[in-house]
This record gives C-alpha cells, sequence and structure tokens, in this order.
C-alpha cells in the first residue's frame, strides 16, 4: 500500500480530515484536483504554495520545503482518498460539478472499468458519491479531461483494445489444453499463448481461469480452480520451510509465483497470530520516553558475558548437568532490568497484533518480520533468564532426592516450573527471583511427589528387588543425550565463526537442521550457483572448521 512521501503534507492530511468542515473539505477536494491537473513531474513546489492552493490559507510553517513534481501528485492522491473516505457520499444528481460515474467514463473513453480502476493509480481521482440510494465511485468531469489531456497515449492505447472474439476465445483454449497436456504450468501457458495471439498475458490467463470455474468437468488446469484448502497451504508452507523453492511449488500446485508467496505469508501470519502471549504489563511501556532506557543493554553486560567466558564446569557434575554452569548467576538489577525487557517486548508483540487483528491473509510482509523479530528478542531474553536460574532447579530437587529415585525426573519436572515462574514473575513488585522461584518449584515437587510415591506403591509388581540387585550393563541414555547436546552446541559455536554462506552450505550438506543431507546439486539450484562453486566452498569451509577445532583441541 502507498503512503505519503512528505511529512508535511500527511500532517496537513490529517488535520484537514479531522477538524476541517464537511463543505471547507468537499471545497479542498475540488481546489487539490485543480492543483493535481497541473503539477509537472520535473518541477519543484514550495510546501507553502502547494498549502495555498488547497486550503486559500498562506501558511508559516516549513518555509524552505521544496516538494518534487512526483512527489507532490503522489501525496495529492493520497489527500484526496482520505479526504473522500472522510466525506459522506453527494448524490449524484446534485453535484457542484458534473459527475460521471465508473460505467460514464469506461463509455465515454471506451475502456473496461477495470482499467478505468488502474488509472485511478495514476492520477484519475474520485469521489465517492451516491446513486439511486447507492455509494458509488464518481469522477468530476474536470479530473476526467485533465487526466486524459496529460495522459493522451495512455487513453488511446486503452481504446484500442478490443474484447476477445470468439474465435479467439476458442484458440486460446485450445493451444493452452495442448500447452498443458504437455506438462507447462499456468504461468507458461499464458505467456506463450500471449505471445503467439498479440494479448495481454492476463487476459489469455483470466480466459482459462474463468473457463475451469465454468467448467470444472472439462477443467484444461482442475488442480488451480477455486482456492485452495488448509491442508494444500500448510504443504505448501511447510515444503518451502524444507527448501523447495517457490518456482517448484508454484508448478506442482498450478499457480502462479506470487499466491505462494501470499500462501507462505498468510500461514506465517496465522501462526504467529494464534501464538498465546501472556506478560506482565505496567504503565512504563505506554511512555515512548522509557522504551530507549528499557530495551538497552542490561547493566554490567560485558562483565557478565566477560563471567559467562570464564564459568568452568566442576569435576564431580554429571556431563548431562555441565551446562547448567555456562552462565552466571544474575544480580538484583540485572534480573528486574530483563524482566522488565521481556515484558515489554511482549507489549509491543501485543499491540501489534491487535492492529494486524485476525485475518492473516492482509498482514504484510513487512509486519511479520516484525513480530518474528520481536518474539525473537523476547524468547531471547527469556532463555538468558532460564538458563541462570537453572542450578536453583538443581539445589532444590537435590534436597528432595531422598524421597524418589529418579533424580533427572524430578529435575525435569522442576525445569517446567521454573520456566513457568519466568513467565508469571511480576518483577515490579520489588522481589528477587529466586525467592518466587523456589516456592514455585517446592509447591510443585509437593503435588508430584507423593502422588509419584503412591503410584509406585499401588502398582508395586514384586519383582522391584530382583531388579534393583541385579547390575545395570544398559548405557546411561541421559548421559549419551548429554553429550551428544554438548557436542551440537560446540559445533554450532564452529559453525557461527564462518560466513553465512559457507555455514549455511555446511548446515545443508550435513542435514543439521533436522532435515535429509541435500546433494551439491541441489544446494547449488537453492542458492544460486554451480555444483562446482558448492563443493569448493564446502572444502573451504571444511578446513576452517579443523583448523578452528584444532585450535580449541576439540573433535
Amino acid at each position: 500500500m502507498r503512503g505519503f512521501i512528505v511529512g508535511a503534507l500527511e500532517q496537513l492530511t490529517d488535520q484537514q480530515v479531522r477538524f476541517a468542515p464537511l463543505g471547507r473539505r468537499q471545497e479542498q477536494m475540488a481546489r487539490a484536483e485543480r492543483l493535481l491537473g497541473e503539477i509537472e513531474p520535473t518541477r519543484k513546489y514550495p510546501y507553502q504554495f502547494v498549502c495555498y492552493r488547497i486550503t486559500d490559507y498562506r501558511s508559516d510553517a516549513y518555509p524552505d520545503l521544496l516538494i518534487g513534481g512526483a512527489e507532490l501528485k503522489n501525496d495529492l492522491d493520497l489527500f484526496l482518498d482520505r479526504l473522500a473516505r472522510s466525506l459522506q457520499g453527494v448524490p449524484l444528481e446534485m453535484p457542484d460539478e458534473a459527475v460521471l460515474s465508473l460505467e460514464d467514463v469506461s463509455r465515454q473513453l471506451n475502456v473496461s472499468t477495470k482499467t478505468v480502476l488502474r488509472w485511478r493509480k495514476r492520477g484519475l481521482v474520485g469521489r465517492r458519491v451516491v446513486q439511486n440510494g447507492r455509494h458509488q465511485l464518481g469522477f468530476p468531469l474536470s479530473v476526467v479531461e485533465q487526466f486524459v489531456a496529460s495522459h493522451r497515449d495512455q487513453v488511446e492505447r486503452g481504446s484500442r483494445f478490443s474484447h476477445l472474439t470468439d474465435g479467439e476465445h476458442e484458440q486460446i483454449l485450445k493451444r493452452a489444453r495442448r500447452l498443458a497436456a504437455a506438462g507447462a504450468s499456468l504461468t507458461e501457458v499464458s505467456r506463450r499463448v500471449a505471445q503467439r495471439l498479440g494479448r495481454s498475458v492476463e487476459a489469455v490467463r483470466y480466459t482459462i481461469k474463468n473457463f475451469d470455474r465454468d467448467h470444472p468437468t472439462l477443467a484444461i488446469f482442475p488442480d488451480s480452480a477455486g482456492p485452495l484448502d488448509g491442508a494444500a497451504k500448510l504443504v505448501i508452507y511447510h515444503s518451502y520451510r524444507r527448501g523447495i523453492n517457490v518456482e517448484t511449488l508454484a508448478k506442482r500446485f498450478g499457480r502462479t509465483r506470487a499466491s505462494m508467496y501470499r500462501v507462505i505469508n498468510e500461514v506465517r501470519a496465522d501462526r504467529l497470530l494464534n501464538q498465546p502471549l501472556d506478560y506482565i504489563d505496567h504503565p512504563s511501556f505506554e511512555d515512548p520516553s522509557q522504551e530507549a532506557e528499557i530495551v538497552a543493554p542490561m547493566p554490567g553486560a560485558e562483565e557478565f558475558e566477560e563471567r559467562s567466558r570464564g564459568m568452568k564446569v566442576p569435576k564431580d557434575v554429571p556431563a548431562e548437568l555441565a551446562p547448567l554452569y555456562e552462565r552466571p548467576l544474575l544480580n538484583k538489577e540485572q534480573e528486574q532490568h530483563l524482566f522488565r525487557k521481556m515484558n515489554f517486548l511482549k507489549h509491543k508483540l501485543r499491540k501489534l497484533r491487535q492492529r494486524l487483528g485476525r485475518e492473516p491473509g492482509k498482514a504484510r510482509v513487512q509486519d511479520i518480520r516484525q513480530i518474528e523479530e520481536l518474539q525473537r528478542q523476547a524468547d531471547d531474553v527469556k532463555d538468558l533468564l532460564i538458563n541462570c536460574n537453572m542450578r536453583l532447579v538443581v539445589s532444590i530437587a537435590k534436597r528432595h532426592s531422598a524421597q524418589t529415585d529418579n533424580f533427572f525426573e524430578l529435575l525435569s519436572d522442576g525445569n517446567m516450573s521454573l520456566i513457568r515462574a519466568v513467565e508469571k514473575f511480576d518483577y515490579s513488585r520489588g522481589n528477587k527471583f529466586s525467592t518466587y522461584a523456589s516456592w514455585a518449584i517446592m509447591k510443585n515437587f509437593a503435588r508430584s511427589i507423593p502422588g509419584e510415591k503412591n503410584h509406585r506403591e499401588r502398582y508395586l509388581t514384586g519383582h522391584d528387588e530382583l531388579f534393583a540387585a541385579k547390575p545395570d550393563t544398559r548405557s546411561d541414555e541421559q548421559e549419551c543425550l548429554a553429550q551428544a547436546e554438548q557436542a551440537s552446541r560446540k559445533i554450532n559455536e564452529l559453525l557461527e565463526r564462518l560466513d553465512p554462506r559457507e555455514r549455511d552450505i555446511i548446515r545443508l550438506r550435513a542435514g543439521l537442521d533436522g532435515e535429509e543431507g541435500l546433494t551439491l546439486e541441489q544446494i547449488g539450484q537453492q542458492k544460486g550457483i554451480t555444483k562446482e562453486r558448492v563443493r569448493q566452498l564446502h572444502v573451504r569451509a571444511m578446513k576452517k572448521l579443523r583448523d578452528l577445532a584444532g585450535t580449541q583441541s576439540a573433535e
């Protein structure tokens, strides 16, 4: 959607829409329409001159502002659109000047109504009017005449367009059916038939799609008739996430590349808008002057990172508990800052989601990216708070481990309590998080431990003593998983030191993201480079990894 280029004109538009009387707004629309017809794209216009021409008032604001003709045309078009939307419909039979309906303009200029609507983006300004009790789009005669005078070549080309004859219609369908049988997609068929018959690609596409909709049993592209269902959209989204390019998906589903992107963005937006969002609100979140302070790095961030690099795992700690000693404890000031930042990011996320509403299909790509970025930042802060307090769970679990034989199940249960405590902690009360989290974890243990003991006593098999006396020669699954996780973490740390393209090639080739590893040719198709170039980059990246691993004494 277009937006204002000049902030001063956007401010002027907002003032007139909100404060100018209805009659005054109608007068300003007529003045703006006359000015729009006089603008030359190569000239520059002072803002005060533009303001006077529209409002008949000489403003002292922005005395040095000069506006280019192209920018002024864009913003005047938006000015007229905003004012037209703010006005109630004026009866077509009683205008201040002659007003043509959409059909009148189409008939007078010998073009289709779709062409007239497209011309609105090029300066053909319309008004909202009422005809026979219905709101319609009307075009002042002076505006139409000005548009024809300044776009004479375009109007002549549009008037020379003729509708498809029955013979051309049959020829398009015949050629399209033959090309479709050979495996061509709708986009390719439309392009090739349009070149052959000297018609526009859109005219051919509409002809084929209208035929398929009206004759489903004889459809040329039956898979592309009608909207995609929810299951098909999910298949497209997950296929795209796995690395299948849009061109391949468009051919598979008989759609255009643009429609594939729309489906992908719709599913992305739907998943984001429907995710649960819970946070602790605070009055400072509504104060824009405090945002810079809230999202700033936490106090003592450099010292914290230095302490993190110097952390060492105690020798008596099991391998599966080693990651708990990679982050130092936070002080109270750092905790308060991080909790405030996490909840503020969620607050911004909620406001953005509310602004978008619950219509994923209308969400813009930049809005989706902004939501994803806010979610990522909030998750990063949350992960840091959890990682810095994981040893608290171990400490409490050890005190309760005498009541149960399975320490790691108790630890897992305590970790879930810690995660919930991070989400529910109200930092504004001034309490230290460890106090709140300790009570939450112990309260959960008070419920889960008696329940586990009761279950074991009730379902005792009589062979427990025999199983306990027999030595266990099996491998420790928890230890294996912990070692694998630690190795994966070291690999990721090494990969972060590679160039982005080298890192992506290593991940795709080795299948490090949970997917099956790709061939050199598949990676080349995805990256838009040759198979040989992929091989060279892969060899170079592996050599870098070996050198880095050697310096860090890693396997």
